[in-house]
């Protein structure tokens, strides 16, 4: 019999008398040297050896058998008569002590566990903060602050976010049966009870699950009689983690000026909010780069669930995505959002450059709520097209080639108009029609491409002047544009024009940024964040706005790696039609350093979400 190589705990080859098939090997790969988290799916590889010698992982269920046998497939949680509690800054670690001022304030159990005295030592400046937040939330309110996007619980395990319907955690929760199935217990040995807990080849960890072991069975089993075939396959987890609940974020008004804007126009009844996050791609997560990261927090079972959990308790109207893998949206992130009414429209790069799995390229996803909008149109601009268009128009036929290598790059822009539902439309002008156009884009990021960056962005934003041209609509220009504040890309976006002058433009050895002149549009665009220099809190506003470079008033950071930090992404708005009621709190750098960088445990993504509110204003006509 064939010895399969690297076989692992849990592995029990069967003997080819007993059944038609064999189980060859069973393994999890999500705990090969990493941690069983709660809500991390668990998807064990089993592999297979059929009649005619062929080995594969397809799976054979009850109702499809195989020469009258089929795979079972059960999952136990065990139950010790030791509570274990884990340490909310080492998980792996059994916690010793617990702050009881985490008790007191009401903040979510699971951040009050410490497994050594110095583990609760060095994590004390971080950990104030959270006595600090919860603080300032009661003195400001009275209460707990209402106004907060990604609220987690404090059932515990701190980690499912209280904002999601019932019907965001159900399918993880039943784990494979119609209801949540826990039959009679099984007694292992003194001590310790098991629990049925799953009858599916993968399961989702629960907020019960938290501090036990899983057990994993899988077994060959006759068709009629029910009964196993030979030896039982068995893999044994570590204790599950609980998801790590990052702090909520707040979102903070821009002024107190009601329904006036702050160049006191009237603006309509209905406000909306949009969401721009650059997720990173699965295939860009890759350990080397990002090796400060836990592994099992850099996986992708694990970020897919922590990026929706924190995707949806956003509750945005309008969510623009960029690095959505195609797989990842058409497998996940389509199907998860519209369970939560919004419809999404996908652009995937192109694939002249890109040299891999095509199904694991990335784009850029928009979504809507289906209840707040309805799709009018969606243009894709490929620049690898206008590459070609203005390679063709501009560049001698002996330089073509060198052109092109340069300036293909496989980025898109996905534009979107949408049109306000009638319940959502502005109460000031009954009847008519209230579009909106959105643009969502990921420029190149080659850093020292800077002419390609900009032609790029202006190659956007002449399609949108066209757009802009045939109808007077408020416009969104959202993405990652790899471009700091006061480059080239952010000043022609924020200011309508480039000054010649402008260092980046010495970079152009194509010309195609020849005159200097042409760098410029007429879309009166503001980068919505820039509002937050206008708030006149005194307190946590304030406080605040030391998050925002006084130079350009733009967010210090918005992408944060061991080796970069500084602001890539913006919400660009027309401020002749839209004006920012609301922002999304942005995060502290001291907070984030604790676990080095972006992504984390507690953060999926090495770039933050922006969140805008917008309310439409009468506008100005642009022509």
């Amino acid at each position: 019999m064939w010895d399969p190589p690297g076989i692992r705990r849990g592995v029990h080859p069967v003997p080819e008398a007993i059944s038609v098939f064999v189980i060859l090997s069973v393994r999890l790969e999500e705990l090969i040297g990493l941690q069983c988290c709660e809500g991390c799916e668990l998807t064990p590889y089993v592999l297979l050896r059929r009649p005619d010698k062929t080995v594969t992982t397809d799976d054979v269920p009850e109702t499809s058998p195989l020469e009258g046998h089929f795979l079972r497939y059960k999952w136990y949680r065990v139950h010790s008569d030791k509570k274990v509690a884990v340490c909310s800054i080492h998980p792996s670690e059994q916690a010793t002590l617990q702050c009881l001022g985490c008790v007191k304030a009401k903040i979510p159990v699971s951040k009050s566990y410490h497994c050594t005295p110095k583990c609760f030592s060095d994590a004390w400046q971080h950990h104030r903060a959270l006595h600090d937040r919860a603080a300032n939330a009661v003195n400001e309110n009275g209460n707990e602050e209402e106004e907060v996007f990604g609220r987690f619980n404090s059932s515990g395990s701190g980690a499912i976010n209280s904002n999601l319907p019932t019907s965001a955690s159900s399918a993880s929760l039943t784990n494979g049966s119609a209801a949540p199935l826990y039959p009679s217990v099984v007694t292992q040995r003194s001590g310790e009870t098991w629990y049925e807990v799953g009858r599916s080849k993968t399961y989702t960890p629960t907020a019960d699950d938290i501090g036990h072991v899983l057990k994993f069975e899988c077994a060959v089993v006759d068709a009629e009689t029910k009964l196993p075939v030979g030896h039982v396959n068995t893999i044994l987890t570590s204790r599950v983690i609980p998801a790590p609940s990052p702090p909520p974020r707040r979102l903070i008004r821009v002024d107190g000026m009601g329904h006036l804007d702050a160049d006191g126009r009237m603006t309509s009844s209905g406000t909306f909010t949009v969401l721009s996050y650059n997720i990173l791609s699965e295939a860009c997560a890759s350990n080397d780069l990002y090796n400060y990261c836990p592994p099992w927090a850099l996986s992708w079972p694990y970020r897919r669930q922590n990026l929706l959990r924190e995707i949806v308790g956003y509750r945005a109207d309008i969510i623009c995505l960029q690095e959505v893998q195609s797989d990842h949206y058409d497998e996940f992130f389509a199907p998860e959002l519209d369970k939560h009414g919004y419809y999404g429209l996908y652009k995937k790069k192109t694939t002249e450059v890109y040299s891999g799995n095509t199904n694991t390229i990335d784009g850029c996803a928009t979504f809507f709520r289906r209840d707040k909008f309805s799709h009018v149109k969606k243009y894709e601009v490929e620049f690898n097209k206008a590459a070609q268009s203005l390679t063709d128009a501009m560049i001698p036929t002996t330089q073509k080639k060198t052109a092109l290598n340069r300036l293909v790059k496989d980025n898109v822009a996905l534009i979107v108009v949408l049109e306000a539902k009638v319940n959502n439309q502005p109460v000031d002008n009954p009847g008519k029609r209230q579009l909106l156009c959105v643009a969502n884009t990921h420029v190149n990021v080659q850093q020292d491409l800077k002419d390609v960056k900009l032609w790029q962005a202006h190659t956007l934003l002449k399609g949108l002047e066209k757009i802009a041209a045939s109808a007077d609509i408020p416009m969104l220009v959202c993405g990652d544009f790899s471009s700091v504040p006061g480059s080239a890309p952010h000043t022609l976006l924020a200011m309508g024009k480039v000054d010649p002058s402008h260092p980046d433009l010495a970079v152009d050895p194509l010309n195609i940024l020849r005159p200097h002149s042409k760098l410029a549009h007429q879309l009166p665009l503001v980068s919505a964040y820039s509002s937050f220099a206008r708030t006149v809190g005194l307190g946590f506003e304030q406080q605040h706005k030391r998050r925002l470079d006084s130079a350009t008033n733009e967010p210090l950071f918005t992408n944060v790696t061991r080796d970069f930090i500084g602001t890539l992404d913006y919400i660009f708005y027309t401020a002749d039609s839209l004006v920012v009621e609301s922002l999304l709190e942005l995060l502290d750098e001291v907070s984030l350093r604790k676990d080095t960088a972006l992504p984390s445990p507690e953060w999926s993504s090495d770039h933050i979400a922006l969140l805008a509110e917008f309310r439409c204003c009468k506008n100005k006509s642009r022509r």
